[in-house]
């Protein structure tokens, strides 16, 4: 008797990457890709239509981020078994991607191997987390850790603003803005705005 094959779900904003991703996984013994997504909330959507068994989620996508999607799809199936395939590697977008419930983190330079053998992991109740991806995470954990305003105000500098603008935004005073400032360069490591920003953009903390 024949095993039920794998049924897999490839949500990517790219048509070329889901269509290459899906000729991989095809041509895998007992894998089969049964929907394609282009956007997050289409993810949902196909999810919630076809059940599939294993999800490959991309984090960065039209209208809802990955991120996003997969609070929402396991706000009503907890137990869905979620792949991150991104080209994002910074500690911050491994650590929300993690947190919200994905099974597995991969990036987009994986080998053709290495994905069938996530896919059948995280199908069998494993996680599938590469070594490069662990430490990256690891890091994060053990780094100062910035508080909710710290983050507001970390993604308005990346926008530019300066204390005065920022301090009008979140309807502050600039002394309570030059604090978090401060308060962003002790736990970033960094001696100037300019290289906090660098930081947050490298880690996934904040993006253009």
């Amino acid at each position: 008797m024949c095993e039920t094959p794998i049924r897999v779900l490839i949500a990517d904003d790219h048509p070329v990457v889901r269509s290459g991703l899906a000729m991989i996984l095809q041509q895998a013994s007992g894998i089969d890709v049964v929907a394609e997504a282009s956007t997050g909330l289409e993810a949902i959507s196909l999810f919630c239509q076809h059940q599939p068994d294993v999800v490959l989620m991309d984090l960065k996508m039209p209208e809802m981020g990955g991120v996003d999607a997969i609070a929402a799809i396991r706000q009503v199936y907890p137990n869905v078994r979620i792949i991150i395939l991104t080209t994002y590697d910074g500690d911050e977008d491994i650590y929300r991607g993690l947190s919200v419930g994905a099974r597995g983190y991969l990036l987009k330079n994986v080998t053709r191997q290495e994905l069938i053998e996530a896919v059948r992991r995280v199908h069998a109740g494993q996680r599938y987390i590469p070594f490069e991806v662990g430490a990256r995470l690891a890091e994060r954990m053990s780094s100062p850790q910035l508080t909710p305003r710290e983050r507001e105000v970390l993604l308005l500098l990346t926008e530019g603003k300066s204390n005065g603008d920022i301090a009008a935004v979140l309807m502050v005073s600039e002394g309570t803005v030059k604090f978090h400032v401060n308060g962003i360069l002790r736990k970033l490591n960094v001696s100037d705005r300019t290289q906090a920003v660098l930081v947050a953009l490298k880690r996934g903390i904040a993006n253009l």
